[in-house]
């Protein structure tokens, strides 16, 4: 069963190859969605910025004064593994189910690829499923079950989109 989901995208900053971005995330996201088995048609927001965009952001909302590589605001109290299945949530102007949104710091992503010794590409797939997860009710709070969970669910979609950790 293919759903429509909508996956909009703002920029803040320059963002080079956008339109390859733009492509990579859109699949990675009706990927992560397919996986998790949602069924219905969903809406997720994408803003693309820096460290200092970021920083801004994440002081406004969490009242953390620092930069990190992507934050995750979900729209749903959702718990891992149960996901939206009709369309009780759903917008009944748009029949979408809004998933809620998610900011992208370029600055960090790059950095982190370089760090971890692999491509901006695999970076930027894993974090645009790490935040899907989070907007489908995963967290990594704890050290524990939890966050391997969450770890487990990151590696297999990102597996099945052959996407891997470089060697």
């Amino acid at each position: 069963m293919w759903t429509t989901h909508r996956i909009t995208m703002e920029t803040e900053v320059e963002v080079p190859g956008l339109k390859v971005k733009a492509s990579l995330i859109r699949k990675v996201i009706r990927e992560a969605l397919k996986a998790e088995d949602v069924s219905v048609p969903c809406e997720v927001n994408i803003l693309f910025t820096d460290d200092a965009g970021i920083t801004e952001i994440n002081l406004e909302q969490r009242g953390i004064d620092a930069s990190t590589d992507v934050l995750s605001f979900p729209m749903l109290e959702l718990r891992p593994g149960k996901p939206p299945q009709d369309d009780t949530w759903a917008d009944p102007g748009t029949g979408l189910t809004p998933l809620g949104d998610m900011v992208l710091n370029l600055d960090r992503m790059t950095k982190q690829a370089k760090e971890y010794g692999h491509s901006d590409k695999r970076e930027l797939c894993y974090l645009t499923v790490h935040s899907v997860l989070h907007l489908l009710g995963y967290d990594h709070l704890d050290e524990g079950p939890e966050k391997a969970k969450m770890r487990s669910r990151e590696e297999a979609i990102l597996a099945g989109l052959e996407i891997f950790r470089e060697k």
